[in-house]
């Protein structure tokens, strides 16, 4: 027998796809996989010509040196003694658009399913392989993508962890902040030998202390309370209501009677003598 497949998938994904077991059992259609068994092992259903023929079986896919594969399957009917053991060989031609899988190959069978028409037999062998060539780039197509969703996760647990190393060493370079001091802490004030001596020796006072004291000097504290501000902050004095005018008015008597005092002086002074 003889049968050609095309998928639009990369040679070397499928290539990638039978090498790993889990794919290749999950690849054929309608296997239900028995536990603790061979990777690619399990029970088959197979409708040929209006009958189902269970099969309990294993399939093995192994790479040849000539670059194809080699296929052998060895299945028992479940109810019933008949036995199919199908050897085929897949070869993978890559093509612009996808890849090309041929397989080539024969097969003995007994039982029941020798009992249908040959052509039943070979249309159900042909629906087999082409839904195997579809499932397999299926899921060579979501190894790759999971593949690459890996590599990406990964990648962004990398770049956080060097963001976190980056912050990490951002918070290094930062001085030290002193921690508060516990409740009931008692602070000694350190005093060196010269401070001493400042605090406890007369000293000289700072020289705007000398200016105060030396212009304080001769006033009391009344006095010193209560000066009216000098400077920018003085009083404005009062307007003067005396005017030139009434000055000389009370300068000029004063001036007559100044003069008469000094005409009676000096004739008393004459009659003395």
């Amino acid at each position: 027998m003889e049968q050609e497949v095309f998928v639009p998938v990369p040679a070397e994904r499928l290539r990638a796809a039978l090498a790993d077991p889990a794919l290749v059992a999950r690849a054929v259609p309608g296997l239900q996989q028995d536990a603790g068994t061979e990777p690619v092992a399990g029970r088959l259903k197979v409708r040929v010509g209006g009958h189902t023929i269970t099969y309990r079986g294993v399939v093995r896919v192994s790479p040849r040196e000539d670059g194809a594969y080699a296929v052998e399957g060895d299945a028992t009917e479940v109810r019933g003694s008949g036995v199919v053991k199908p050897i085929l060989t897949l070869w993978l031609r890559e093509t612009e658009a996808g890849t090309t899988l041929r397989f080539e190959g024969t097969a003995s069978a007994d039982g029941r399913i020798a009992e249908l028409p040959p052509e039943a037999v070979e249309s159900t062998v042909t629906r087999l392989l082409n839904r195997f060539a579809t499932n397999l780039a299926t899921e060579a197509t979501g190894a790759t993508q999971a593949t690459g969703a890996v590599e990406a996760v990964k990648a962004v647990e990398v770049d956080l962890a060097d963001a976190v190393n980056e912050a990490a060493d951002d918070v290094d370079e930062v001085d030290d902040v002193d921690e508060p001091p516990a409740p009931g802490t008692v602070f000694e004030a350190e005093v060196s030998p010269a401070g001493l001596e400042d605090l406890t020796g007369p000293g000289e006072p700072p020289a705007e202390a000398a200016h105060a004291r030396r212009t304080m000097i001769g006033r009391s504290a009344e006095e010193v309370d209560h000066a009216p501000p000098r400077g920018r902050y003085a009083p404005v004095p009062a307007p003067q209501t005396v005017v030139p005018n009434s000055t000389l008015r009370w300068a000029a008597p004063a001036a007559a009677l100044v003069v008469a005092s000094a005409i009676v002086v000096g004739r008393a002074l004459r009659r003395r003598g």
